[in-house]
């Protein structure tokens, strides 16, 4: 199916181990594409994955952390998380915060549970950077 609207996408938390994010999110073989809300007053605790990532401020504010550097971001703003394994995260959500994510499909790495199906799946994508 080559179109979606996301209002009828089925939400669901993202990430629940280390993060409120929840929302549609459509994954596709290379790419996963989703509109994610984070109340205020939530966080994304500090994480990281082989997955590079952008996210853009649809509205709100919130405090990042990406690789170490911060930054309170709102609306228009773009977050690129990379490279791979980079630590990141939101720090404090200061309003509702809603945004765009857009992350590489990584085969064998389960964004949901955040972590390898196995490790060979693991030592593939290595070899394969």
């Amino acid at each position: 199916m080559p179109y979606f609207h996301l209002d009828d996408v089925q939400p669901g938390l993202i990430t629940p181990e280390y993060s409120s994010a929840f929302g549609p999110n459509v994954c596709g073989r290379k790419i996963e594409v989703g509109r994610f809300l984070y109340p205020k007053g939530t966080q994304a605790k500090l994480h990281d994955h082989p997955n590079e990532q952008m996210q853009v401020v649809l509205r709100g504010r919130a405090r990042f952390s990406v690789g170490g550097e911060e930054r309170v971001v709102g609306p228009g703003d773009l977050i690129h998380v990379h490279p791979p394994n980079v630590k990141h995260g939101i720090l404090e959500v200061m309003e509702d915060l809603e945004v765009i994510n857009c992350k590489e499909a990584v085969p064998g790495f389960s964004v949901k549970w955040a972590k390898w199906e196995d490790e060979e799946a693991r030592k593939r994508w290595e070899a394969g950077r």
